[in-house]
C-alpha cells in the first residue's frame, strides 16, 4: 500500500476497518486521474479488464454486500445474463457518474456500519453454489472482505494504469496531492 491509514482511536475498531477499506477505494479512484473516459475503458492486455470497469464493479460489488447486510433488495443486482456488464461502462454510464454512485454507496455502507449495534451480528448469505449452506458472516467479515475484494481490484488497476502510460501508484498519489514523491 502506498498510503498511510491511520491508527483507530485506541480501541475503534469499526473506524480501523473502515479506513482501511477507504484506503482500497481511493486506490481505485486514483486509478482513473487525468484519464478520457476512452483511456479508462481501453483494456491494455489479454484480460478483458478496463479500469472504467473495475471501477463500476466494485462500487457494485460493495452495494451488493451491503444490501445483503441490510437484508434489502438490491436494486442493482445482476444475474448471470447481465454479470458481464458490471464491468464496463454501459449506455451514458461515465466514470464521474461512477465515482459518484460509488461515493454515495460508500456512505451508506460507512452509516450502516456506525448504525449496527455490534460488529459480530451477523447476516445471511444467499443460496449460491459459492456460499455453504445456510452460512452468515458477521459485519467485521464483511469489512474485512470490503478490504480484499476492492484491494485485489486495486492490484488490478495498478497494473492496467501503469500499462497505459507508466504511471504506477506513487506517482498517482503524487498526482492527486499536486506534489512530487521525492
Amino acid at each position: 500500500m502506498v498510503t498511510h491509514v491511520p491508527a483507530e482511536a485506541q480501541g475503534d475498531e469499526r473506524g480501523a476497518l473502515l479506513s482501511f477499506v477507504e484506503a482500497q477505494r481511493a486506490a481505485i479512484r486514483r486509478s482513473v486521474l487525468g484519464l478520457t473516459e476512452e483511456q479508462a475503458a481501453s483494456r491494455p492486455s489479454a484480460s478483458e479488464l478496463s479500469l472504467s470497469g473495475l471501477l463500476k464493479h466494485v462500487a457494485e460489488m460493495e452495494l451488493n454486500w451491503l444490501r445483503m447486510a441490510q437484508q434489502r433488495p438490491n436494486e442493482k443486482q445482476r444475474t448471470e445474463d447481465t454479470w458481464g456488464d458490471s464491468f464496463r461502462l454501459v449506455g451514458d454510464e461515465t466514470v464521474p457518474g461512477t465515482l459518484a454512485f460509488w461515493d454515495t454507496v460508500a456512505k451508506e455502507t460507512e452509516d450502516f456500519i456506525h448504525s449496527v449495534p455490534s460488529l459480530n451480528d451477523t447476516f445471511p448469505l444467499p443460496p449460491a453454489p459459492w456460499f455453504p449452506k445456510d452460512g452468515a458472516v458477521s459485519m467485521r467479515w464483511l469489512l474485512l472482505h470490503l478490504v480484499e475484494e476492492i484491494g485485489r481490484h486495486a492490484g488490478h488497476a495498478d497494473i492496467i494504469r501503469e500499462s497505459l502510460d507508466g504511471k504506477g501508484a506513487f506517482d498517482l498519489v503524487a498526482l492527486e496531492s499536486g506534489q512530487g514523491w521525492g
